[in-house]
């Protein structure tokens, strides 16, 4: 069973390179961040051409979370149970499914924005709203992951040059120590291999040739409770679906499983 995790940054400007990459990677489960529109609008019925069904939560706006199976698709949760909201309203960040033989939830984690700011403590705050609704599942015997864009950096070795993120979000110890106590609900972190350089980014951004140089971060990230590290038999970050003109600024991150 292959399942991946990815970022796309809008599904309506990612569409023919999704539906392209579907078919092409042999992916039955995949989980996906930033659909960027309304759930009406969500392209249900060309993934369905494919043999996808489609769980999505979205609005319309800067969010949007979705999971796609070819494998089935039960027990949908739209929503993160205890999320505590931002500036007066709950985001569209989290939708979890059961999809064959495995359970996943798609998140898409609160940038943070900067240290000072309200975004920050809403991130933070977040994070234990996630680990207080995944902890069942975690627990549990059925392979189970907690997969999307983290918008945390692990470690230093996560990051193309630490230095260069000194005192910004996604590196600091409060944002790393939230990730230590998630993996303490029975997670761990897959980390997956690099299909070039030595460390597997999973994130460049669009300015200044960052892709081209390789200054890029780890933070979409597949976080697995030992029925589902167990099955694992591969995993890599698809590095060339960030190439090329209307790439998503991520690449999709894909784990093949023996279940």
């Amino acid at each position: 069973m292959r399942i991946a995790t990815w970022n796309v940054n809008s599904i309506t400007a990612r569409l023919p390179r999704l539906l392209a990459w579907l078919e092409s990677s042999g992916t039955d489960v995949l989980c996906l961040q930033e659909a960027k529109v309304a759930e009406e609008q969500f392209p249900a019925e060309q993934l369905r051409e494919l043999g996808y069904e489609s769980a999505v939560h979205a609005t319309g706006r800067w969010n949007g979370v979705a999971v796609l199976s070819r494998v089935g698709l039960e027990d949908v949760v739209k929503g993160l149970p205890g999320d505590p909201g931002f500036d007066g309203s709950v985001e569209p960040r989290a939708i979890s499914a059961t999809c064959g033989p495995v359970r996943v939830w798609s998140v898409y984690v609160p940038n943070g924005r900067e240290v000072d700011h309200p975004h920050y403590a809403y991130k933070l705050q977040w994070f234990e709203a996630l680990k207080a609704a995944v902890a069942g599942d975690a627990a549990g015997g059925r392979p189970f992951a907690v997969m999307g864009d983290y918008n945390v950096a692990p470690t230093d070795d996560d990051v193309f040059d630490p230095a260069f993120f000194e005192g910004s979000t996604h590196v600091t110890p409060a944002e790393r120590a939230a990730l230590a106590s998630l993996r303490e609900a029975g997670l761990s972190d897959v980390v997956p291999r690099p299909l070039k350089y030595e460390h597997p980014f999973t994130y460049w951004d669009y300015r200044q040739l960052c892709f081209p140089k390789n200054r890029g971060m780890r933070i979409d990230l597949v976080y697995g409770n030992e029925p589902f590290a167990q099955a694992v038999k591969d995993a890599y970050v698809d590095r060339e679906e960030r190439k090329g003109k209307g790439a998503s600024d991520h690449a999709p991150v894909v784990v093949d499983l023996d279940v």
